[in-house]
């Protein structure tokens, strides 16, 4: 198991090499923008960003719906009145 300490998730780590083309640019750019010094670093990081993204926007959505705190009747129960 890896646990990332900056996003807190965890999952089972698995590995593979592969070949890819990577525009020189973008990895310069992306390798500055996370601080990163190395490919596997700056891919390591970059997936780990998409992820945490994707984890704010589903809770940015979740908490965005309505729920019983709007409801008078739940807040007078939750609040033993």
């Amino acid at each position: 198991m890896y646990v990332s300490r900056e996003y807190a998730f965890t999952h089972t780590m698995a590995t593979r090499k592969t070949t890819l083309e990577i525009d020189d640019d973008k990895l310069q750019r992306a390798a500055e923008l996370l601080g990163t010094t190395t490919l596997k670093e700056t891919i390591d990081r970059s997936f780990d960003a998409v992820i945490a993204a994707a984890a704010r926007q589903w809770l940015i959505d979740y908490f965005s719906q309505p729920n019983d705190l709007e409801d008078p009747e739940v807040m007078r129960q939750a609040w033993g009145e």
